[in-house]
């Protein structure tokens, strides 16, 4: 990862470079939390190992599947609304807040990295095929589409869907993430009682249904990759 005006390697001048912008501050912000985030899952391995693995299985899924694996996985594993809710709070907060600035910085050419050009390369046609719906309805639509519980098309695809319609990254941000609090709530009632309703015909059954999450939201995926599928119209 480089900066303009900076050498490469030059990792000092690359976090000044940052720190003059708001995207870039807002980087650096979630890169710490990220951090700490890791520090405290250090500690709790050391002291509560296998409380600890359950959060992070719950962290993992959420980050690498969406918000309906992850919270199933909580719930399944016999974690409550007092944990299950704020965890996932705190890890799609923090994914907004590393992954929205660096998909900005990428996009005005301030962050140049190969290994980010895939990636922000997908979350680009994934928020270019929905822009055109949520433009039409503003930030209502944007706060519809944030309750979306997978990954590609939740709250960080559409932190990246407002800038692209044009708003103001405090307006986007608290949209985004109060849209996904709210989220979160609601769909901690409907997974708890699917997990409560699976568990009473077997307790491994839970667990079914975050294999069940996981293979939809792998499945659009796999549609959304296809070669033959048509790009989104610019």
């Amino acid at each position: 990862m480089s900066l303009p005006g900076t050498r490469p390697g030059d990792w000092r001048g690359a976090v000044e470079s940052l720190f003059h912008n708001p995207e870039g501050r807002l980087l650096l912000l979630g890169l710490s939390l990220f951090a700490l985030m890791l520090l405290c899952f250090g500690i709790g391995w050391t002291l509560f190992p296998d409380e600890t693995l359950v959060l992070a299985g719950m962290a993992g899924l959420n980050l690498l599947i969406g918000r309906a694996a992850g919270m199933s996985f909580g719930y399944a594993a016999g974690l409550g609304h007092d944990v299950v809710i704020p965890a996932n709070m705190i890890v799609e907060s923090i994914q907004v807040i590393v992954v929205y600035p660096l998909f900005v910085l990428s996009w005005t050419h301030l962050i140049d990295s190969k290994r980010w050009n895939a990636t922000m390369s997908t979350m680009r046609s994934a928020a270019e095929a929905r822009r055109g719906t949520i433009q039409r309805f503003g930030l209502l639509g944007l706060v519809v589409f944030v309750f979306t519980p997978f990954w590609m098309t939740g709250p960080v695809v559409g932190s990246i869907i407002g800038y692209l319609i044009g708003l103001r990254m405090r307006t986007n941000l608290l949209a985004v993430l109060f849209s996904t609090y709210v989220a979160i709530g609601v769909w901690a009632l409907l997974l708890n009682e699917l997990s409560e309703w699976a568990a009473a015909y077997n307790r491994y059954a839970p667990y079914a249904l975050v294999a069940a999450f996981a293979l939809i939201a792998l499945a659009g995926r796999f549609m959304h990759a296809r070669p033959g599928r048509r790009g989104p119209r610019t």
